[in-house]
């Protein structure tokens, strides 16, 4: 594909105004996954810093905190932070009102909306008193266990990129090999290839999911595994069939008569010219990726606490549903919903973009 058809694409795909809209979405998804430690108002592992006291507390919920450092566990900086967050964190305590006198801080610590514990702490020699007493607002509110809905929102999005980054490559890695196998060799090749497909279309997606995450675990490597075999079968299809239309053209008639290889020829003259169905396809299966995650998540298998998923966020706060927080299992809900919803209409936009027929 030449720069000036791309560039054709692209004006294409722009003028289609919900398309564009979801990539931009899309993409600043993935800057927030990316940055998720950095973004994130609680740093720490996974966003994991629980608070029982705040726990199901609605969005905007605004609380004081005692933060007790611990000098002998210095703070997390560069690309550990970046990767794994904040791994020593300060003795967080909500309170209601505090009192210094000499090297001790006096605090009604907080219990309940109209219960609150006088306590008195001693303070670490040398510490800053005015970063002790640190004020929060939960925008997305708390889950169960107290901890900041924002901020396992942001880090469950690195989650549901992930899976879907892995599962799409393993499944274009294996499709693309099995159908371009099936669609240049044809005949025998064809047949036990197709025959392969044909098994395996019929077997049900998640089902067939199921069975894989029960054969190599649970966990979030045992995901990216099971998501990934489970969704060739479509590229394999896609990629036979573009390959067998595109074996008799006459551009790859000339290359076989100039004794290029098979390999050759598949690489630098059929593999450019499916690439526009191949990323179609790619875009809705990385929104089925998704999707898959969060419902093994949700069903208890797949993602592990206290790592953070979206579906596993909606499994800890579903029962909330029946409650005044409803909020708490919506907010992580809509992000599946808009994400998916996303990468759909990308994914609609450059097929039309790429139609030869609706632009000749």
């Amino acid at each position: 594909m030449s720069m000036r058809n791309r560039y054709t694409i692209w004006q294409r795909f722009k003028q289609n105004r919900m398309a564009f809209v979801s990539l931009v979405y899309i993409l600043v998804c993935a800057v927030a996954a990316l940055f998720a430690y950095m973004l994130a108002p609680d740093a720490s592992t996974y966003g994991n810093a629980q608070t029982i006291e705040i726990q199901a507390k609605p969005p905007g919920y605004t609380q004081t905190f005692l933060y007790l450092p611990n000098p002998e566990e210095p703070a997390s900086n560069g690309i550990p932070l970046f990767i794994h967050g904040e791994t020593h964190l300060p003795k967080r305590i909500p309170v209601t009102s505090h009192h210094f006198h000499g090297d001790s801080i006096t605090v009604n610590r907080y219990v309940d909306s109209d219960i609150s514990i006088a306590e008195t702490y001693k303070l670490p020699t040398g510490v800053d008193t005015s970063q002790l007493i640190q004020t929060q607002t939960f925008w997305l509110g708390t889950d169960n266990l107290g901890r900041d809905m924002l901020s396992r929102l942001l880090m469950g999005a690195r989650i549901s990129f992930a899976v879907g980054i892995v599962a799409v490559i393993v499944s274009l890695m294996i499709g693309i090999t099995l159908g371009g196998l099936a669609g240049y060799y044809r005949k025998r090749t064809d047949a036990i290839i197709s025959w392969f497909i044909h098994i395996s279309w019929s077997i049900p997606t998640l089902l067939l999911v199921f069975a894989l995450t029960f054969l190599v675990g649970k966990g979030l490597w045992q995901i990216f595994i099971a998501v990934g075999l489970t969704m060739w079968v479509s590229v394999a299809r896609l990629v036979r069939g573009q390959v067998m239309a595109l074996r008799e053209r006459e551009f790859v008639q000339a290359a076989v008569a100039i004794g290029a290889s098979d390999i050759r020829i598949f690489l630098k003259h059929i593999l450019p010219n499916i690439r526009g169905p191949l990323l179609v396809l790619t875009a809705g299966n990385f929104a089925t990726a998704i999707m898959l995650e969060a419902g093994l998540s949700f069903l208890g298998i797949g993602v592990q606490p206290p790592q953070p998923s979206w579906g596993l966020m909606m499994r800890e706060n579903y029962t909330y549903l029946l409650t005044s927080q409803p909020v708490l299992a919506i907010i992580p809900g809509m992000a599946i919903m808009l994400l998916v919803l996303a990468f759909y209409l990308t994914g609609n936009g450059l097929r039309d973009a790429t139609d030869v027929h609706l632009h000749p």
